[in-house]
């Protein structure tokens, strides 16, 4: 089957790499414009467009898909069906009505509909999640799901660990879709919930919640975006890459010290040990360098 294939994430390129080797090999790859990255702010390519272009693949990185001249362009690879994958663009009504179109989205649909959906389920303790072949409609995420297959969710996941396994199977599920194109099943209106996308607020560490939870949103954004704890008096925060429950200590929710040799914050239910730390300005570090040479409580 001739394909289009538009998305823009490093999940996205490891779905695009299987799909590369497949039957269904891309015509046209899809993806968002370079951008300004890091401290230099150099342009950084997407990672999809990176892939594409390793794999020999043509690669078209317009402003706007749903501009006439893009449409243009992906109607011209001649797709029986374009598929998106974590693309992070609006497709508009003129671009779905022209093509048939597939997205792999990871989450049990309509279980976490929208930007975040990995992050989210580690976040909430989901004890699973999974991935979804499901229509393009102009609902968000909400279309015709052709396929599903589930996935626990380990409790030493991080985004970086559960993210690699959905890609691997959103990638093999994307190929069977193709190939066998099973029929699509409407989603329930029951059981819908929304994966915003993660905001500033949902970085900080605040002890005013329980350890359990605090954990849960490191493992959730590593080792992509990482959480981040305030320093006193506030002004600063220390970045947060690792953590594990810890013994509780003898201490009011917010206290931050040296607990035999390891970093420990206390919160209101428990303890939070940081094993991977960011001071502000430099780079990561075990907790333990970052104890070495402090004076803390």
């Amino acid at each position: 089957m001739r394909t289009v294939y538009l998305g823009t994430s490093e999940f996205a390129a490891a779905v695009l790499e299987r799909l590369a080797d497949s039957p269904h090999r891309p015509a046209l790859v899809v993806t968002r414009p370079d951008r300004p990255a890091g401290r230099g702010r150099r342009l950084l390519a997407p990672p999809v467009a990176s892939a594409a272009r390793a794999l020999g693949l043509d690669v078209f990185q317009p402003d706007d898909v749903n501009a006439e001249s893009a449409r243009a362009r992906v109607a011209a690879a001649a797709p029986d069906t374009v598929v998106v994958c974590a693309f992070g663009a609006l497709i508009r009504s003129d671009l779905l009505a022209a093509h048939s179109m597939l997205n792999v989205h990871p989450s049990l649909l309509p279980r976490w509909r929208g930007a975040a959906p990995i992050e989210r389920a580690i976040m909430a303790g989901d004890a699973e999640t999974g991935v979804a072949i499901m229509q393009v409609t102009a609902g968000l995420d909400s279309g015709p799901v052709c396929l599903v297959e589930r996935e626990p969710i380990r409790e030493d996941d991080t985004f970086g660990t559960l993210s690699a396994r959905l890609a691997a199977l959103g990638g093999e599920l994307l190929v069977r879709a193709l190939g066998e194109r099973p029929g699509c099943v409407e989603q329930s209106d029951e059981g819908v919930t929304y994966a915003e996308k993660i905001s500033a607020e949902d970085r900080v560490l605040d002890p005013a919640r329980p350890a359990a939870e605090l954990v849960r949103i490191v493992r959730a954004l590593s080792p992509h975006v990482g959480a981040r704890l305030a320093l006193p008096p506030g002004s600063e925060y220390l970045g947060v890459w690792g953590a594990q429950l810890a013994e509780a200590v003898a201490h009011e929710p917010g206290w931050l010290g040296n607990e035999r040799g390891r970093l420990v914050l206390a919160t209101v239910a428990g303890a939070l040990e940081l094993t991977l730390v960011q001071p502000p300005g430099r780079k990561q570090m075990p907790a333990a360098d970052y104890l070495r040479g402090r004076t803390l409580p």
